[in-house]
């Protein structure tokens, strides 16, 4: 079955689950502005898909779409190696699941190049980048 036609099933999946889960990591409300944004959304992306920022700076991830989505940087989540890669010495981090209009902070301390992945939509391709010079 396509991709496409399996769409409206994902999404039903997505609000089923965003609908009793909560994300303890989610950023609260008084966070301090974030050096880059990331939207999470409905056609499974993550945009834009790659930011640089500083060492020390801080991406926020915003779920901007209807259905639940992680923000995850952990290998031993992974089910593809290509979806998660680390700089040496640098400690992997996740969001939880993060329901609609959640968001998730992040800051960046160790320089390199990070790869993350959404759990859910892992097998979709739903796949971003951060580069920390």
């Amino acid at each position: 079955m396509p991709f496409r036609s399996l769409f409206p099933l994902l999404l039903a999946a997505g609000l089923a689950v965003g609908a009793w889960t909560t994300s303890p990591d989610a950023a609260p409300p008084d966070a301090p502005a974030a050096d880059a944004v990331v939207e999470m959304t409905n056609t499974l992306a993550f945009t834009p898909d790659t930011v640089r920022i500083a060492t020390g700076e801080t991406v926020e991830w915003r779920n901007t779409s209807l259905i639940a989505h992680t923000v995850t940087a952990d290998p031993e989540q992974a089910t593809l190696a290509e979806s998660v890669h680390l700089p040496e010495g640098a400690e992997p981090f996740d969001s939880g699941m993060l329901d609609p209009e959640q968001t998730f902070q992040h800051t960046f301390t160790t320089p390199g190049t990070y790869r993350y992945f959404c759990i859910p939509h892992e097998g979709a391709e739903m796949r971003g980048t951060v580069i920390v010079e």
